[in-house]
């Protein structure tokens, strides 16, 4: 059996704000992790971070995109382990955007947390993800974001 991870936070801006902090690599990395992410189908890329070995976890995240519709969803495979090789989570992360009430609902689900093997992780990212999407809230602010938000 898998567990997901399931987000909710709604933003003041429209969703051409919010996709941004998404698909712009120095953006995502003021909010997630420094990575080479690049908003084209089936690009291959890395977020780095320090190690949890506790976690089973080296420190880098191998990522693949597979949908992107945009200002509406964002798909990509999310790939990590312990290191030398070994990859002991294997899930997908799923962004979704619903332009309502002035704003955006942004949505996450990052599915196919193994229920035994991936414990440990499953809970530490259940409170990393909206600590971090919490973040781009902060970062988004109608002095730098005003167009996107008329």
């Amino acid at each position: 059996m898998t567990k997901s991870i399931e987000q909710k936070l709604f933003f003041n801006h429209k969703p051409e704000a919010v996709w941004e902090y998404l698909t712009n690599a120095e953006l995502m990395a003021q909010w997630l992790m420094p990575n080479d992410f690049q908003p084209v189908l089936w690009h291959d890329f890395q977020f780095t971070t320090k190690a949890y070995p506790d976690l089973d976890f080296d420190g880098h995240v191998y990522c693949k995109v597979l949908e992107i519709v945009p200002y509406k969803k964002l798909v990509y495979s999310w790939k990590s382990g312990p290191g030398e090789g070994r990859i002991s989570v294997d899930s997908i992360v799923t962004w979704t955007l619903v332009e309502k009430d002035n704003g955006t609902e942004l949505q996450l689900v990052h599915s196919g947390f193994k229920e035994i093997a991936n414990l440990k992780l499953y809970a530490a990212m259940t409170d990393g993800w909206m600590k971090n999407i919490q973040k781009i809230a902060v970062l988004l602010n109608d002095a730098t974001h005003g167009a996107a938000n008329v």
